[in-house]
């Protein structure tokens, strides 16, 4: 494990129900109602926001390491983030696909940065060895 020298920020969320509860950061920006994927519930659920939380933090990645590579990009890197809930065995687990779009790239700039910040992203980085993920260059 990597020795941490400094946290940088501590994200806090209070969620009671489960997954047909609620959830609220210590700050109160984040608040949502959460309900089971495919049930009638009006709430998002654990994957959506982890769909939305990877991908904000791997763009984040894309941007770091573009600097570092002094790569110019576009003003519409976006990512289509999929996290499914599966069964195996008789035990849940998940797997992701990351579809990047870095329009106006060179594709194999856009894959040097893609691949970049897949290693460093902290999303990517707690998930490796124990969720099956795809990148994918759209």
């Amino acid at each position: 494990m990597t020795q941490l020298q400094k946290v940088l920020y501590t994200g806090k969320a209070h969620t009671s129900g489960g997954r047909d509860g609620t959830s609220r950061s210590s700050d109160g920006r984040l608040d949502v109602r959460l309900s089971s994927p495919g049930t009638a519930g009006t709430g998002t659920n654990p994957e959506q926001l982890l769909a939305a939380a990877w991908s904000a933090s791997f763009i984040a990645s894309i941007k770091h390491e573009a600097e570092k590579l002094k790569v110019s990009l576009p003003a519409s890197v976006s990512i289509d983030a999929e996290v499914d809930l599966a069964g195996a065995g008789g035990i849940y687990v998940i797997r992701a696909r990351l579809n990047v779009t870095l329009p106006g790239l060179e594709r194999e700039a856009a894959r040097t940065l893609v691949d970049a910040a897949h290693q460093a992203c902290s999303f990517s980085k707690a998930t490796r060895g124990n969720v099956d993920v795809a990148v994918n260059l759209l």
